[in-house]
């Protein structure tokens, strides 16, 4: 084995590994928009929007890290909207509840999210929309972790014209 290769090989290795150990929270390379705290309260939020059943939820699917990506793409002109929706949802869980978003039940999370919906509106079809965007969308746009939605709904793989995916190549004749 070559050196580059044995050392490129333990590289690897490290960095899986220290990936595999921490949640995602609490690894800020992992957010490119959000903070730590601004992607617990969204993934709450999410979560309550699309809870699991016996079929997984939008924490699952990962729709908090579509939003997140989609905030420093096509979304970008939503940032102030999310960082002060979700300063909103903090600030209305303190006053209700005397407690972060993230630390309520999900009971007083239904709570607080009505009076959003019902003071600040676009704030919260905002995020609706984009939960239901990343909980149903195409996998490598950064939601809908392992294709679970549309599992849950029974739909194969959309195909892509012009594009195959792995292990559904044509086979030989």
């Amino acid at each position: 084995m070559k050196r580059r290769t044995f050392i490129s090989a333990g590289l690897f290795a490290l960095v899986a590994r220290k990936a595999m150990a921490l949640p995602l929270w609490q690894n800020k390379d992992e957010w490119r928009f959000f903070t730590n705290e601004e992607a617990l309260t969204v993934d709450a939020i999410c979560e309550q929007l699309i809870p699991a059943d016996r079929d997984p939820g939008a924490k699952q699917a990962g729709v908090v890290h579509y939003i997140d990506i989609q905030l420093t793409g096509p979304f970008k002109r939503h940032q102030q909207t999310y960082q002060e929706g979700i300063a909103d949802v903090d600030a209305g869980s303190r006053t209700k509840f005397s407690k972060r978003f993230v630390d309520l039940t999900p009971e007083q999370q239904a709570e607080v999210l009505v009076d959003i919906e019902e003071n600040s509106g676009a704030f919260f079809d905002l995020i609706l929309t984009h939960t239901r965007q990343g909980f149903y969308g195409d996998p490598r746009h950064g939601g809908n972790r392992g294709m679970v939605s549309w599992k849950m709904v029974g739909l194969a793989y959309p195909p892509v014209r012009g594009r195959m995916h792995y292990g559904n190549e044509p086979k030989e004749r």
